[in-house]
């Protein structure tokens, strides 16, 4: 029996080659899609590039906003500046001068005592019977001193008239004089006994501010105790020591020579000045160790404003420079060649003038080269500027509208001195 050949027809052949015919097209469809895509993304970003060019072309061409502010013709202080601490002209650790029981304490810790303002008393009881003890030995030896001058006064008579003999009438003259000696002794003891009585009441020996209390009442104290009771700080007057290099002594002494010096006493971070006083003396010496000499200046210091020890800022008033062309520091710009301005034209264009600068204080600067007076230079958008730029000049009335005082609202939003 002859078996059936199985029949190869094209609908089988076509059945096989279809699904390949599928995954082609889809890889291709999908890296159509994923060309088409990247073409999109270049455009896209040629268009966005095409767009910040012209831009940034329209955003050169117009003018940069700027303040500016004119040169001016004015006196400029020449300042000295160290940081010293203050220091007490006086101060003292009030001890007792003699022994016995704290009975008073009559100050209050940190209040501001009187020269001979009663401060504390101690037991004065025992300085009193010693008192009352010198006082009846006095009166003892005086009357013997009366007694023995009136036989003196006898004897020399009778001597006179050759009754007795002279040694009995030396012996008497030497009795007074014994008897004198005996009272002056007894003065002594009673004058210290006063004294002890005295110093049983302890008092101020200026006035000042009172410390913390060192002893309580109902203690024992000694004339050698070491702690003493309270000390006692002159603050009115007050002085502050501070130092300045040694290449500035010259200077100052000759300044000293003729008048006073003004020195005022900041903050540490020199923003609030404390107070205002005059520069007393210097110092005998130059510390090698860093080349400083410490100065010395008084101030009244009527509201307590400096404190013992604290630290302070002292800027010594050297010198004032009469006629100076100032400008404000933000203006001054460094470059390679040195210090230079934008000066403002009156094409309201600018153009970059090198300039010599001299003495800078509290954000303004002295000109001494490069710059007269009234004319107009660039101190805020300076960044932005070059040789020819085109300005717009802003007010400064504008931009520190609703601000602080001294404030500048710079282009952008920004605010600055």
């Amino acid at each position: 029996m002859q078996e059936p050949v199985p029949e190869t027809t094209e609908s089988n052949q076509q059945t096989r080659e279809k699904p390949q015919f599928s995954r082609w097209c889809a890889w291709t469809i999908l890296l159509c899609l994923i060309a088409g895509g990247a073409f999109a993304a270049w455009k896209k970003q040629q268009a966005s590039a095409v767009s910040s060019a012209k831009s940034g072309s329209k955003g050169l061409s117009l003018p940069t906003p700027v303040f500016v502010s004119a040169a001016r013709k004015g006196d400029m202080n020449v300042y000295l500046t160290g940081l010293g601490s203050v220091t007490p002209l006086n101060t003292v650790t009030v001890r007792s001068r003699v022994d016995g029981q704290l009975m008073e304490v009559r100050f209050r810790e940190g209040q501001n005592v009187s020269k001979g303002s009663l401060l504390a008393v101690i037991d004065p009881r025992p300085f009193q019977v010693l008192l009352t003890q010198a006082d009846g030995q006095m009166a003892r030896d005086r009357e013997l001193l009366n007694n023995a001058r009136l036989d003196l006064e006898r004897y020399r008579t009778l001597w006179k008239q050759d009754s007795i003999p002279r040694q009995q009438l030396d012996t008497q003259e030497a009795l007074v004089r014994q008897y004198e000696g005996a009272v002056k002794v007894d003065q002594g003891q009673i004058d210290s006994a006063r004294l002890q009585l005295t110093y049983s009441r302890i008092t101020a020996p200026f006035s000042g501010r009172a410390g913390l209390r060192l002893v309580d009442p109902g203690n024992i104290v000694h004339a050698a105790d070491t702690g003493g009771v309270l000390t006692i700080t002159q603050v009115q007057p007050i002085a502050v020591v501070f130092p300045l290099p040694e290449d500035s002594l010259p200077q100052v002494l000759r300044k000293m020579k003729g008048g006073r010096l003004s020195v005022d006493a900041f903050d540490r971070e020199m923003k609030q000045k404390l107070a205002t006083g005059v520069l007393t003396t210097v110092d005998n010496q130059i510390d090698p160790a860093t080349g400083t000499v410490k100065l010395k200046a008084t101030f009244d210091n009527r509201a307590s404003e400096l404190f013992p020890n604290q630290f302070v800022n002292a800027r010594l008033l050297l010198d004032v420079k009469k006629d100076a062309t100032i400008v404000p520091s933000a203006a001054i710009q460094k470059n390679p060649q040195g210090a230079f301005v934008f000066k403002l034209n009156a094409d309201k264009t600018v153009s970059m003038r090198q300039v010599k600068t001299g003495i800078t204080q509290g954000g303004e600067t002295s000109v001494t080269e490069g710059l007269g007076v009234g004319e107009q230079v660039v101190v805020d958008g300076a960044e932005r500027l070059r040789e020819g730029s085109k300005v717009e000049v802003k007010e400064r009335e504008q931009a520190g509208k609703g601000g602080p005082k001294g404030s500048v609202e710079r282009p952008g939003g920004e605010k600055g001195p």
